[in-house]
């Protein structure tokens, strides 16, 4: 039975037969879809999605695998991997999106209509770092923020500057990007999950519309791991001067800049 998570709603809507979970929080706001990363909804995630509410926006979390809530440990970790290899969702290697960008399009498309406004921002992570990206055919997505995107899994040399994005679809969102379309990508500049052939690749294909947020890894001075993957969520430290505080700053800005149409605009929270 998964429990609720507090302060968010727990509901589902339905998709070609088949119901999906989300959770929404923040009573108004810009809409933005969280998207979480592996290996499910943990508490460092959740914990990123109060900070946006926290910061005025509406919330939509949905629940793509894993165990809502569940901490980030061994266990969750095996879940993961039995529930992909039962799925049909996730193209893990392929370069093209996965399929559950399909009914990620549709939340969005959701949480537009509920919120009006400029339009919706997506934040993946990890797993789903590159489904922001591919969520920005639609023209109301108009804030994706890609978060150490790891799909498809750098095995071997050719894959590492892919970013799993059919070229359908990668001309699309290059279209749009001449149009005013702006992208945010953050990552260790360590991460091999999160190579720097893929980032190389989303500067030559977006061009300046791809803004890039490195933090140096390792980093003695702010006891960054040579490891450190997760900057939004695992390896965020709450600090003011942190390097993924920073970070944090950065995607703050760019949701205001995209969503609301200024980097001073007033919300509701004191994060900053």
């Amino acid at each position: 039975m998964t429990e609720a998570i507090p302060g968010f709603e727990k509901t589902k809507f339905e998709f070609e037969g088949r119901k999906h979970r989300y959770y929404r929080g923040g009573k108004t706001g810009p809409p933005v879809v969280v998207l979480h990363e592996s290996p499910g909804m943990h508490p460092a995630v959740i914990a990123f999605a109060r900070r946006l509410v926290d910061e005025g926006y509406r919330v939509y979390m949905p629940s793509l695998f894993g165990r809502d809530k569940a901490p980030a440990n061994l266990g969750a970790w095996a879940l993961m991997g039995a529930q992909l290899c039962i799925r049909r969702e996730f193209e893990i290697l392929g370069d093209r999106a996965s399929a559950a960008v399909t009914w990620l399009r549709k939340l969005a498309s959701l949480a537009n209509d509920e919120c009006g406004g400029k339009g919706v921002g997506v934040v993946g992570m990890c797993f789903t770092g590159g489904f922001a990206l591919a969520m920005a055919v639609d023209k109301f997505v108009v804030a994706p923020v890609l978060s150490q995107p790891s799909l498809p899994f750098a095995i071997g040399r050719s894959r590492k500057s892919q970013i799993g994005l059919s070229p359908d679809d990668l001309a699309t969102v290059k279209e749009r990007t001449l149009d005013g379309l702006k992208v945010l990508g953050l990552r260790f500049t360590n991460d091999r999950l999160c190579p720097r052939e893929r980032f190389a690749t989303y500067a030559s294909e977006l061009g300046p519309a791809f803004r890039q947020f490195p933090i140096t890894a390792p980093d003695p001075a702010w006891n960054i791991r040579r490891g450190a993957h997760s900057v939004l969520a695992s390896d965020f430290v709450p600090v003011v001067g942190h390097p993924t505080r920073l970070a944090l700053q950065a995607v703050f800005d760019f949701l205001d800049e995209r969503l609301r149409g200024s980097r001073d605009a007033p919300r509701a929270g004191t994060t900053r």
